[in-house]
C-alpha cells in the first residue's frame, strides 16, 4: 500500500484527500517511482478546479512533477532501470497519471535522470518550468544573443528559470515585480534589470532601459488588461508570448497598435512541444531530447539552479500547500517532500 493524493469532485484545495491505495506493477512502456519529492504547479490549481486545459476524469489523481528512485520497470523499457534517480516532467496528460504519492506510475518516456549535483528537492522542479521556459524562448520566441526579454510575474518558479535560460542564452533580463518585497531576489537570480511595477512607470522604464527602442521578446504569464502595456514596449517586429492567465479580468487586445509594431502573439503551452493526447498534440521528440540535453547540462554546469521558496511542505500538507499556492506569497517552486 502507498499514500496518494486524489480528489472525486472538483472546487477547492479541500476536495484533495489523501488515501491508502494498492501499489501496482507497471505496464508496458511504463516506470514506478519511490517518491522523495514533488514539485507543485499552478496548472494542479487549475486541473482541480476543472479550470485546465482538460477536464480530469474523476475519481482523480494530479501533478507532473516527481522525483525518485526507480523501483520497478514494465516491458519494452530500456531508458531506464530499477534503482535510477529520475525526475518527471510535463509527458502525459493528468486525466491518465500523477505524481502526488509516495509511489507512482508514469510513462518511461515522461523520467529523466538528473545531474549528480541535484538534491531530490530540486530535481523535482526541474523539468516543467525549464522546459516551458526553454521551447519558449527557443523554438517559439527565436531569442538570440544581445536581444531584451521582459520576463513578467519573475518571481514565480517559471521567471525565475526563464531568468537564467536567457542569460544562457546570452540575452538581456527585465524583470517584474509588483512590489519591492521580491525585488532583491530577482536582482541575486541573475535579473539584469528589475522593474517594480506597483512603484515605477513600466513603459517608461523599459524604454529608458532600452534606449526607446523597446524589448524583442516578451514572456508573460498573466494577460488581462496589461496587455496593452506590453505591445507599448516592444520593439518593431518584437514577439509577446501568453503562456498563462493569472489576471482575473478579461483580456483586451490592442489590436491597432500591435498591427503598426508587426508584432507577432504565439499563445504558447508546453505541450505543443512535450505532447499531449487529451490536447490532440503530438511530441516532437527532437525538440525534447534537445531540450532535455540543454538543460541537463545547464543544471550539472550550475548555470541553471532551481529555486525553490522557503516553506516546504510534508505530503499529508498538501491542502496547506495548495492553499499557500494561491496565496500568491511563494518565492520560487513550492516542494512537498515525500
Amino acid at each position: 500500500m502507498a499514500k496518494v493524493v486524489s480528489f472525486d469532485q472538483l472546487g477547492d484545495a479541500n476536495v484533495l484527500k489523501l488515501e491508502d491505495v494498492q501499489v501496482r506493477e507497471p505496464g508496458k512502456d511504463e516506470i514506478r517511482i519511490k517518491v522523495e519529492a514533488i514539485g507543485l504547479n499552478r496548472a494542479e490549481v487549475l486541473f482541480r478546479e476543472g479550470n485546465y486545459v482538460e477536464m480530469p476524469k474523476l475519481p482523480s489523481s494530479l501533478g507532473y512533477e516527481a522525483a525518485g528512485i526507480v523501483d520497478a520497470v514494465g516491458e519494452n523499457v530500456t531508458n531506464l532501470k530499477v534503482g535510477d534517480k529520475v525526475s518527471t516532467g510535463p509527458f502525459f496528460s493528468m486525466r491518465d497519471y500523477g505524481s502526488y504519492g509516495e509511489q507512482v506510475i508514469v510513462p518511461a518516456n515522461a523520467a529523466f535522470r538528473y545531474p549528480d549535483n541535484l538534491t531530490s528537492t530540486e530535481a523535482a522542479t526541474a523539468w516543467l518550468q525549464y522546459l516551458t521556459g526553454y521551447f519558449a524562448f527557443a523554438d517559439v520566441g527565436k531569442l538570440q544573443p544581445g536581444q531584451y526579454v521582459l520576463i513578467t510575474a519573475a518571481s514565480s518558479s517559471t521567471g525565475y528559470s526563464a531568468i537564467q535560460l536567457a542569460k544562457m542564452m546570452g540575452a538581456i533580463t527585465i524583470a517584474t515585480t509588483r512590489t519591492q518585497a521580491k525585488r532583491q531576489n530577482l536582482v541575486d537570480a541573475g535579473a539584469d534589470y528589475v522593474i517594480v511595477t506597483n512603484e515605477e512607470d513600466l513603459v517608461g522604464r523599459v524604454k529608458e532601459i532600452t534606449g526607446d527602442r523597446g524589448v524583442e521578446l516578451v514572456y508573460d504569464p498573466v494577460a488581462g488588461p496589461t496587455l496593452a502595456q506590453l505591445v507599448e514596449v516592444t520593439a518593431p517586429k518584437g514577439t509577446i508570448i501568453i503562456y498563462g492567465t493569472l489576471s482575473p479580468e478579461p483580456t483586451i487586445f490592442p489590436l491597432l497598435p500591435a498591427i503598426t509594431k508587426s508584432i507577432k502573439f504565439p499563445v504558447y503551452a508546453v505541450f505543443e512541444f512535450t505532447g499531449s493526447d487529451a490536447l490532440s498534440l503530438s511530441r516532437n521528440e527532437e525538440a525534447v531530447q534537445r531540450g532535455v540535453k540543454f538543460i541537463y547540462e545547464g543544471l550539472a554546469s550550475g548555470q541553471l539552479k532551481p529555486v525553490i521558496d522557503e516553506r516546504v511542505f510534508k505530503l499529508d500538507e498538501i491542502v496547506e500547500a495548495h492553499r499557500y499556492m494561491e496565496s500568491n506569497q511563494q518565492n520560487g517552486k513550492i516542494v512537498v517532500t515525500v
